[in-house]
């Protein structure tokens, strides 16, 4: 989290939130977050979390944009964390942070469920996992926001195009190798069938299995309109992060995924070719908000640590992200 805005939370602004969501004293419990302030509570014996972002980071707009966006998901029955009002009657709560912004205070529904790793990955998860992703993107295609001033960003907004200016100027190589993959990626095209409204962050993280094997899917934060093809490519990011995981085990996890995708919605299997480009840009993208989060000569955390071994050199040589044929994998789905 930003220390700019860390430096601005205090107990005040966490004790509004709650009269406004009527939090019960002492039946909240921070949960942390990374880029924003969670916590758990339970209201009439039922569970919620209350999310605090902060109007430096989002506008009051783009979070009744995605509280809109993910209550149309789940009035289409996709297994998501709902948005519910606040006792004014309100999906985002803004609170004066005393310096002339605004901390934005949001409620979901809180999914009963396990971590992912702990139900363990199988084929049949992976399968449930392309079909949440396919039933979103699907349902996405005919969505229209209920206030057209409460929209989730564009691909070419300035909060997703601009990580790299966390880079310092050793860097430049890097933004170099970020602006020409993300000039590629602008140009491809953009139409119903390939282009929408996409989560933008749905990795194993992110979800939950309820007691009947289904995932539930939660954190919609950094949702924006971009193509589908990039919401599987940030899946198999985060699916072989940190790892070393070779072509059979990938394609395992890719052939079951799209399986299960192909359930929900139909997706040219050329766009798979394009996967490449939308992993080197999420790498670039993680490698950036690292910079911008740690001390980067001092990283106590054993995954972010990992990741970063050796990664300025391989974004500078352009080595892919993974070494996977997909264009023969496009090819045999074809």
């Amino acid at each position: 989290m930003e220390s700019r805005i860390k430096d601005r939370f205090n107990r005040d602004i966490l004790a509004e939130a709650m009269e406004r969501y009527a939090v019960p004293e002492g039946k909240i419990r921070e949960l942390g977050g990374f880029e924003s302030f969670i916590y758990s509570f339970e209201r009439d014996s039922r569970g919620y979390i209350l999310r605090l972002s902060h109007s430096l980071r989002r506008s009051e707009e783009l979070i009744r944009g995605e509280a809109d966006w993910i209550n149309y998901l789940a009035g289409n029955g996709v297994p998501v964390a709902g948005a519910i009002m606040s006792e004014n009657g309100r999906l985002v709560e803004p609170i004066d942070d005393g310096q002339g912004r605004h901390f934005l205070a949001t409620a979901f529904v809180k999914i009963d469920g396990r971590p992912v790793h702990e139900a363990g990955w199988c084929p049949q998860l992976y399968r449930a996992y392309g079909r949440l992703l396919g039933r979103m993107h699907a349902l996405t295609k005919d969505y229209q926001p209920k206030d057209p001033l409460a929209k989730r960003p564009q691909w070419e907004d300035s909060a997703n195009t601009e990580c790299v200016k966390h880079l310092p100027e050793p860097e430049a190589l890097v933004r170099k190798r970020y602006r020409e993959i993300m000039d590629r990626v602008s140009a491809l095209p953009r139409d119903r069938d390939s282009f929408g409204l996409i989560h933008y962050d749905a990795h194993s993280s992110n979800m939950l299995v309820d007691q009947n094997g289904n995932l539930c899917l939660f954190d919609f934060d950094d949702s924006l309109y971009s193509w589908f093809v990039c919401d599987i490519a940030i899946v198999l990011f985060y699916m072989t992060a940190g790892k070393e995981p070779d072509s059979a085990s990938v394609e395992e996890f890719l052939t079951h995924f799209l399986a299960g995708y192909a359930q929900e919605n139909q997706l040219d299997p050329k766009w798979l070719k394009e996967i490449p480009h939308f992993l080197k840009i999420r790498e670039i993208d993680l490698y950036a908000v690292i910079h911008r989060s740690f001390d980067v000569n001092n990283i106590t955390n054993p995954w972010v640590a990992g990741f970063m071994k050796g990664r300025k050199e391989k974004i500078e040589r352009e080595v892919p992200f993974l070494d996977l044929d997909f264009e023969t994998l496009a090819g045999r789905l074809t």
